[in-house]
């Protein structure tokens, strides 16, 4: 439930058009529900603007399943976003909802439940290679369903800059910027450099043995002489566009 759905149960109420029985079984499950494997937080969406999201590692299909549909409840229409999922979580979902939509590249699984773009800007997600691209779909995907104008350009690392500045208009048009990027992790300055809004830098496990599993991208990241650079934890997508939808919301 967010707070505009409150503010309606409340006026049918006051109106006379929903009794009172009824209203309370709506707010029965707030603030939070228990079903023992989990606690499902109903009052996360009017706390911070989006619904709590589901971490399909170490759940089970049943897991997964059983805490889709306690956020599936009557009287909330919060979209719904599961991620690292596989395709037997999936298959558990559509079971209970024929709306899940499985996203094989990023492993995400959303169930959209309201269409509408609430926030105005631009969130740009950056990857600097095709091996990246499954930690930038994670980034949008995650800015999508909490109702972000998201567009992506990918493949434009340092290895070939000139493919990233045939695109400064794109840069320019942003609010919040995601920049994905494995090897040495460079990227994230580049565009910082060229633009005047937060950047949010996303290291990969992409790359060779020094790379040491995205640790080097890490620390070229959080050493960024950009100043307007913000780094999330490595191969964490979700991460980064939770930040860019915050940022957006303000």
């Amino acid at each position: 439930m967010n707070a505009r759905d409150i503010e309606q149960l409340l006026k049918s109420v006051q109106s006379g058009r929903l009794p009172v029985a009824q209203a309370l079984d709506r707010l029965r499950h707030m603030p939070f529900e228990d079903l023992g494997f989990a606690k499902i937080d109903h009052h996360r969406h009017l706390r911070q603007g989006f619904a709590e999201v589901i971490y399909a590692p170490g759940k089970t299909p049943a897991n997964i399943a059983g805490i889709v549909r306690g956020m599936l409840r009557p009287g909330s229409a919060a979209n719904i976003l599961i991620t690292r999922a596989d395709a037997r979580a999936y298959g558990a979902v559509r079971r209970v909802s024929r709306g899940a939509q499985f996203h094989p590249l990023s492993r995400a699984i959303t169930i959209r439940r309201s269409k509408k773009l609430s926030l105005k800007g631009l969130i740009l997600v950056i990857t600097a290679g095709t091996s990246d691209i499954p930690v930038g779909e994670e980034a949008a995907v995650t800015a999508e369903i909490m109702g972000n104008r998201v567009e992506t350009l990918f493949d434009v690392g340092v290895a070939g800059i000139h493919r990233l500045l045939a695109y400064q208009e794109k840069l320019a048009a942003a609010r919040v910027i995601i920049c994905v990027a494995g090897m040495e992790g460079a990227l994230p300055s580049v565009v910082a450099g060229l633009v005047g809004v937060p950047v949010i830098a996303v290291p990969t496990s992409a790359g060779y043995g020094t790379s040491f599993g995205g640790i080097t991208a890490l620390l070229g990241m959080l050493n960024s002489c950009a100043s307007n650079v913000s780094v999330v934890n490595i191969d964490n997508g979700f991460g980064a566009g939770c930040v860019a939808s915050t940022i957006n919301r303000l």
